[in-house]
């Protein structure tokens, strides 16, 4: 059994995690759709205006998979939530607890800071996640469809 160990990310561990979040582009079939750079993953998670957080899992001193996550805020509840953007471990490092250690983490931090929620999305068709969530007692929210406005459109919709 490897010590699994998570840690805050640091400026450092750009690169890091740019590579984490190519691969899990990649396992996502999104690959094409990753246009940040070292510097721009610098800027945007460990900038002095940022309010972006990452974790770094480590087994036995590897780094084998991040997550990084945000505050959002709920006014149902008048509380903040802890919201998961992303949750990598590499595949070779999968079914040892490494995720489950990182998900434990971001609930303690959620409870830490007084956060009504801990919310993530999941693909429909990654039912190993599923599986794995729901395993943990994390429940689907299927009432609530998302929406994206991005890209041209974001421009287009702000400029009009």
């Amino acid at each position: 059994m490897r010590h699994i160990e998570i840690r805050k990310a640091t400026a450092e561990d750009a690169a890091l995690i740019l590579k984490f979040v190519t691969e899990l582009a990649t396992y996502e079939k999104a690959a094409n759709q990753v246009v940040a750079t070292t510097s721009d993953i610098r800027a945007s998670l460990f900038g002095a205006s940022s309010t972006t957080h990452a974790l770094i899992c480590q087994a036995d001193a590897e780094p084998i998979g991040y997550a990084v996550y945000f505050y959002n805020y709920s006014t149902w509840l008048g509380k903040s939530g802890l919201y998961l953007e992303d949750l990598y471990i590499s595949p070779e490092h999968r079914g040892a607890g490494a995720g489950k250690a990182m998900l434990k983490h971001l609930a303690k931090i959620a409870v830490e800071k007084g956060c009504g929620r801990f919310e993530w999305s999941v693909l429909d068709w990654n039912t190993p996640a599923i599986s794995f969530y729901q395993s943990i007692g994390a429940k689907p929210q299927d009432e609530w469809v998302g929406y994206r406005l991005a890209g041209e459109a974001l421009v287009e919709f702000a400029g009009s």
